[in-house]
């Protein structure tokens, strides 16, 4: 077996990360969903790349979007239904989806197949970024401690 020195990488070297940061109710909804941070594990720091597994019935995220992140996604294997504030549309491998920072246009992917969909996500790391959840009572605050998921009216959520 190869084993390769940065920057090369093998990324099935690299740990798996499951679930979400959502709290419940939101987190659940996610279903089976796999991310290898490729970007971390190389060492970048301007920008992320995670191989993103999603299971039948996952979801990336919950529909959001950005104000000063660009995001970027390339289908690899399978199928994902790319929902937007315009509908849905089936994206199957070989296929991409691009969202601009501040575009306001809501976004995520929902794996409606019987098999594994398999992509690549990459967007970049800008300080005070901000994701908005339109159809979810969802944001995020700062405090002295750090980040934290909140509903809309500013309560949090619980642990």
């Amino acid at each position: 077996m190869t084993r390769f020195k940065l920057p090369a990488l093998d990324p099935s070297t690299v740990a798996e990360v499951r679930g979400s940061g959502y709290p419940e109710p939101f987190k659940s909804r996610m279903g089976d969903r796999i991310k290898r941070r490729l970007g971390e594990a190389c060492r970048l720091t301007k920008f992320g790349v995670n191989l993103v597994t999603l299971g039948p019935g996952g979801q990336s995220a919950l529909r959001h979007w950005h104000t000063l992140e660009d995001e970027f996604v390339y289908v690899l294997t399978g199928e994902v239904v790319l929902v937007t504030n315009e509908g849905e549309q089936m994206l199957s491998a070989g296929m991409c989806a691009g969202y601009r920072a501040g575009s306001r246009d809501a976004h995520h992917f929902i794996n409606r197949g019987a098999t594994n969909a398999t992509y690549l996500e990459i967007g970049n790391r800008i300080a005070g970024d901000n994701a908005f959840y339109p159809d979810d009572d969802l944001m995020w605050c700062v405090d002295v401690n750090g980040e934290y998921a909140a509903h809309k009216d500013g309560r949090r959520y619980s642990d």
